[in-house]
């Protein structure tokens, strides 16, 4: 296949997956950039998705915009702002190949730890934990979300002990991740990724990504969600495996 043909492959199928996450499958979004950086590079792609994962974030802020956990959003917030500086320093400083070998690792680990966590044996803070940590785990979790679109796992590790009521936790989840995308925004911008054609691919991809969501909605409800889940984080692995591999190839 020609590189272009790879690309579209690549960018199609990452935005059926953020479209099914969006649409009831949490969790399974940390699949398109492992995905996506098949087909190009990873700072490039991770700038085609962002407009679309703030497209989907108005739907999802909208819906849950009365529930939500203030004190939270106050603590993680500032956390995840300096975790977004960091990851825009790293990818002006170091090479491709360098985000390249990050994606993966970050892909690897997050498939490791959901597959944990899905077997019941996560292991997480208490819910008295200090603020400083929350701030802490901000980091990590802008920091991932500058690289990877992956920023869950720091910030479920820190949250999902306080038990929050099921709305709540949808609706904190959503505000501070969108906040979030709007933060690394001014990033991309100044490494240069918010082009007229990144942008053009990016409108191409919407209609996918609107039908992926309507087909989350549908597919939820018949499929067998424990083994989808597990497929979805298998497949992460071994994704992160081969662009680590590519990484050392290089």
């Amino acid at each position: 296949m020609t590189p272009d043909i790879v690309f579209i492959a690549c960018a199609v199928a990452a935005v059926i997956v953020s479209g099914l996450t969006k649409g009831g499958f949490a969790g399974v979004g940390a699949l398109a950039m492992p995905i996506m950086a098949l087909g190009i590079d990873p700072v490039r792609g991770a700038a085609i998705l962002l407009p679309i994962l703030i497209l989907q974030d108005v739907v999802s802020v909208w819906a849950f915009r009365k529930s939500w956990d203030g004190r939270i959003l106050l603590v993680m917030l500032p956390g995840m702002a300096v975790g977004v500086v960091l990851g825009y320093l790293f990818a002006a400083k170091v090479s491709e190949t360098s985000v390249l070998g990050v994606l993966g690792l970050i892909s690897v680990l997050f498939g490791l730890q959901r597959l944990w966590v899905e077997r019941g044996r996560a292991v997480i803070l208490p819910s008295t934990s200090p603020g400083w940590v929350g701030f802490l785990f901000g980091i990590g979790s802008g920091f991932t979300s500058q690289i990877a679109h992956a920023g869950s796992p720091p910030f479920q590790m820190w949250v999902l002990p306080k038990r929050l009521p099921r709305d709540m936790l949808v609706g904190t989840t959503a505000i501070a991740f969108a906040a979030t995308n709007w933060m690394k925004l001014p990033a991309y911008l100044a490494l240069g990724q918010l082009t007229r054609a990144n942008l053009t691919a990016t409108a191409m991809l919407v209609p996918v990504a609107i039908g992926a969501t309507f087909a989350g909605v549908a597919l939820v409800r018949r499929v067998d969600a424990a083994r989808f889940y597990t497929l979805i984080y298998i497949l992460m692995i071994l994704l992160g495996l081969k662009l680590l591999a590519d990484t050392l190839m290089a």
